[in-house]
């Protein structure tokens, strides 16, 4: 929405210079007449363009929310606020954020118009600051979305700490082995070659795994660097299929917590549905969802017709939309699925553990094995 600069009187011939949002010059002018400011000047503003920085993290995000709501329930008013805010702040770039932001609303600008400007919040919670502001909800709407991105924040701590252990073992593990085949066996070698005898099985295996490394050594360091940066620009570990049924739970209770948010915000589904889509990887099923809505289909009816959601999600929806409380069945089903994929995680985590342990043991016990039986053999010829 374009921004119209002004120079008004107010009811007491004070001259008054600020900004406001209005979708033309003619509706500025309104707006301040109903603000009992008398417009000599109205001029659209240069659009500042968007800061390219780093976006906030979710734990910047929870944080935000819960100091600016803190403060707005106290009364305070919102450009207050956000100074207030900005002086607490321990962390610079969030500071200069609300320094900005409190410039901006001071000026006459929208909070949500504001924070977008910056490049520095999410889409989603631009959104509902934005329907906060419409529906003189902000407080409210600020206090939801913070608990939604500390709980957010709070899973993705979780996940990395149930991985953490299996991969670092995983990791330690094929540093043994790539040390052992690489540097150990080659070594190895020759003394075989010198015995003039026929080798066991099992030596032949690791004398053939060890040259196939070496031959091949800078393609598997070319994949290995080339995994790392894709791992590190997605965010994310490739997909593995005994963890699908994780990331679904996850991935729904991520969609359905945001959905609650928003809804809960005052936006309308449809609407609702297109933002929180962004959640999924697979956004299309929960644009069409939003597309049958807008044709008429309950949003129960519409995620039965699509057969991409578990039947019990279907069930709560349904009983949630006849009810009336819709925002409050998406809710139970976000929690549902953050529940279930707790769960599946702390199974997982406890059955790999041993897992690793096995597979690295027999590796070792293998590589072992197939250096002494040559020796063995060797010993029961000199006998």
């Amino acid at each position: 929405m374009p921004v119209f600069r002004y120079a008004a009187y107010d009811g007491e011939g004070r001259l008054e210079r600020g900004a406001v949002d209005a979708p033309s010059a003619s509706r500025a002018g309104e707006l301040l007449a109903a603000r009992g400011l008398t417009a000599v000047e109205i001029a659209e503003a240069v659009q500042r363009k968007k800061r390219v920085a780093k976006a906030f993290d979710l734990s910047y995000h929870a944080l935000f929310c819960r100091g600016l709501s803190s403060y707005l329930k106290r009364g305070v008013p919102l450009a207050e606020a956000l100074k207030f805010l900005s002086r607490h702040s321990s962390d610079k770039r969030v500071a200069e954020a609300c320094i900005h932001l409190h410039e901006r609303v001071h000026e006459g600008a929208r909070l949500s118009s504001a924070m977008e400007e910056t490049g520095l919040f999410r889409e989603d919670m631009v959104r509902i600051v934005e329907s906060g502001e419409r529906t003189a909800a902000l407080g409210g709407a600020l206090e939801q979305a913070g608990a939604l991105y500390s709980m957010q924040a709070g899973w993705r701590r979780k996940i990395r700490s149930a991985l953490t252990y299996p991969l670092a073992m995983a990791a330690v593990g094929a540093g043994v082995i790539v040390f052992l085949l690489t540097y150990v066996v080659p070594r190895l070698a020759d003394l075989f070659a010198d015995m003039g005898q026929d080798l066991p099985l099992p030596t032949k295996i690791l004398l053939g795994a060890a040259a196939f490394l070496q031959s091949w050594q800078p393609a598997f360091i070319l994949v290995a660097l080339s995994l790392g940066l894709w791992i590190k620009r997605k965010k994310r570990l490739p997909g593995l299929p005994f963890f699908r049924r994780i990331r679904e739970n996850i991935t729904l209770a991520l969609v359905m917590s945001h959905l609650k948010t928003l809804l809960s915000a005052g936006i309308p589904l449809v609407q609702a549905l297109s933002m929180a889509s962004s959640m999924d990887s697979d956004p299309g099923r929960w644009l069409e969802a939003a597309r049958l809505v807008k044709e008429g289909f309950r949003f129960d009816r519409a995620l039965e017709k699509l057969e991409a959601f578990p039947e019990e999600a279907v069930y709560i929806i349904g009983i949630g939309e006849l009810g009336g409380d819709l925002p409050g069945a998406v809710a139970q089903v976000a929690e549902m699925n953050w529940e279930e994929a707790g769960d599946r995680m702390d199974r997982a985590a406890t059955l790999a553990e041993p897992l690793l342990v096995l597979f690295l043991g027999f590796a070792v016990g293998f590589v072992v094995i197939a250096v002494l039986l040559p020796i063995f053999d060797l010993s029961g010829l000199a006998g």
